[in-house]
């Protein structure tokens, strides 16, 4: 299929800033772009419409750029505690997923939807995680998810604590190792192995 030409609207990551004339995949134009308003079909007319309105939608841009800033500096270092069922090993039963992963940022006091949330893929095990949160197009914050199975172990994480697997692994490496020499009198009997 060829591809469709649009006008973007807001700053889009990996594909263009404003005002730009992208060509894009006409799936991705119908199911992403044109739906959340961040670009319109670049016909004559619209093109005009586009460069009559610039001045005001590059200043609604930098007012709402501003406000996410401000944000930004406000929150900055915000961890947030997730509580998940784990196995032994540290591997999560399910996953966190943005979904989550904004409810917990929206109960410790920023308000962001899931579609702000920038997740590579989903959480899978106990432990600290950086994720990104876009507050505007051009402003994103770094998160980090505490992922643990109750809150005291999410305390001992966020202290820099070892939980799970890893941390027994260390406790039985700390256990200094036996002499089989000082276990037995010189001179007695030793058993047969």
């Amino acid at each position: 299929m060829p591809a469709v030409e649009l006008i973007l609207l807001q700053r889009v990551e990996h594909l263009g800033q404003m005002g730009e004339i992208v060509k894009v995949k006409p799936g991705y134009a119908r199911n992403c772009l044109l739906p959340q308003q961040k670009a319109i079909r670049a016909s004559k007319t619209n093109r005009e419409r586009f460069e009559q309105q610039r001045a005001q939608l590059e200043a609604q841009n930098i007012k709402r750029r501003e406000e996410a800033e401000r944000v930004a500096e406000r929150i900055g270092g915000l961890t947030v505690t997730v509580i998940r069922q784990a196995g032994e090993s540290g591997a999560l039963y399910g996953s966190v997923s943005a979904r989550d992963v904004a409810e917990a940022t929206t109960d410790a006091g920023l308000s962001v939807t899931r579609d702000q949330v920038v997740l590579a893929h989903p959480i899978k095990t106990l432990g600290l995680s950086q994720v990104r949160v876009a507050l505007h197009p051009e402003v994103s914050i770094p998160i980090t998810v505490n992922v643990a199975r109750s809150p005291e172990e999410a305390e001992r994480q966020a202290r820099g604590e070892r939980v799970g697997e890893a941390a027994d692994e260390e406790e039985d490496d700390e256990q200094p190792e036996l002499d089989p020499e000082t276990l037995f009198e010189p001179g007695a009997e030793q058993p047969e192995i």
